[in-house]
């Protein structure tokens, strides 16, 4: 009998590992920092909101958590270079990366300008290389793998109506991203995924769940497209954030991980 059947559940056990997580007084980003800070790992965590950084540096620490907390936007390499070397210096390695932060701009093309469209481009595609660039570059120095998981969504996949051309492709960029990085550091035992959620509770969507008139027409027009018939909920995405961070998706790389109920299935 190999091993791992003694004890499967031990190969999503990150206790101990050194998460950075950017982005984190976003929805995603707060989110993925309070799973992982559940789950034993020790965190650095960024966001331009030093205030919302605090609240949510508290929440991890409350859940066990040893916290790095830096009040900054990794907009560049040498921001993305200073939050790995934080993580290093304060914990020694740098294992897990999630890049969280990112931006949408919606507006029709004809209301849109090259300045907006290239800001959403930006924040989304070039942030998010950079910041795989300085983690990747630390764990190639380190030479015992590590775990890059990116942020895209159904909308890299599918189109909108609703003036969404530079948010989509963002995203497609991403999901392009992630392949290309996922063949290129597989072989060196780093894998780089991506979640791609759908609609699900946060500050921004929380409309979405009201009950009224507009709430309830917009959800069911959204819902004849969720074979699940529900939106989203914060515990859809901690059981794919865990398997994308641990032990168990080790054979797993180049790969985009729909958190959409189905929606991009039918």
């Amino acid at each position: 009998m190999s091993d791992f059947l003694k004890n499967p559940l031990g190969l999503f056990d990150v206790k101990g590992k050194v998460a950075v997580v950017t982005g984190a007084s976003g929805a995603f980003g707060a989110l993925a920092a309070k799973i992982l800070a559940g789950a034993g790992c020790r965190l650095v965590l960024t966001a331009g909101s030093k205030s919302a950084l605090d609240e949510v540096s508290k929440e991890c620490q409350d859940l066990g958590a040893e916290v790095e907390a830096l009040n900054m936007r990794p907009t560049t390499s040498e921001l993305c270079d200073e939050v790995i070397a934080a993580g290093v210096k304060r914990f020694g390695q740098v294992d897990i990366l999630v890049v969280a932060q990112g931006k949408n701009d919606v507006a029709k093309i004809h209301d849109m300008s090259a300045e907006r469209f290239l800001d959403v481009m930006d924040a989304n595609v070039t942030q998010s290389w950079l910041m795989a660039k300085s983690a990747a570059t630390q764990m190639l120095q380190q030479g015992k793998g590590g775990k890059i998981v990116l942020m895209s969504s159904a909308r890299g996949l599918l189109g909108h109506p609703a003036g969404y051309t530079a948010y989509c492709s963002s995203k497609s960029a991403v999901d392009g991203m992630t392949k290309a990085l996922g063949c290129e550091l597989g072989p060196t035992g780093i894998t780089v995924n991506a979640i791609a959620p759908t609609v699900f509770r946060s500050p921004l969507t929380a409309w979405m769940y009201e009950d009224n008139d507009n709430a309830n027409a917009v959800r069911a027009g959204f819902l004849s497209r969720v074979p699940k018939g529900r939106l989203g909920e914060p515990e859809d995405l901690a059981g794919p954030l865990l398997f994308l961070v641990s032990k168990a998706s080790d054979f797993y790389t180049g790969h985009i991980l729909y958190a959409d109920g189905g929606y991009t299935a039918g």
